[in-house]
């Protein structure tokens, strides 16, 4: 997909998968951050929690775009990630 120029309904959806991607390491860096932040009360685990929150948002770019700019693309990615093999099953038991 990287050779041809995509169409704005194909830019559009793989910015929309570029999100989803990114949003996994933010999150869970963000929420590391927030557990630590909140269970202990000083400088120093305010520090950690600033520094683990920028870890996973840095993460969740690099990763991202590392998807994005690959020969499938996000879609693609978000698409075989978050598919279930039972179904897939099911399926070619029907069209047998």
């Amino acid at each position: 997909m990287k050779n041809q120029k995509r169409n704005i309904f194909e830019e559009s959806t793989e910015i929309v998968g570029w999100i989803q991607v990114f949003l996994s390491p933010f999150l869970i860096g963000f929420v590391l951050a927030a557990i630590i932040y909140f269970s202990f009360d000083s400088i120093f685990t305010t520090i950690i929690s600033i520094v683990i929150a920028i870890i996973g948002t840095l993460v969740g770019i690099k990763f991202a775009n590392k998807i994005y700019n690959s020969k499938e693309g996000t879609i693609h990615f978000v698409s075989r990630v978050s598919a279930s093999p039972e179904l897939d099953e099911e399926e070619n038991k029907i069209k047998k």
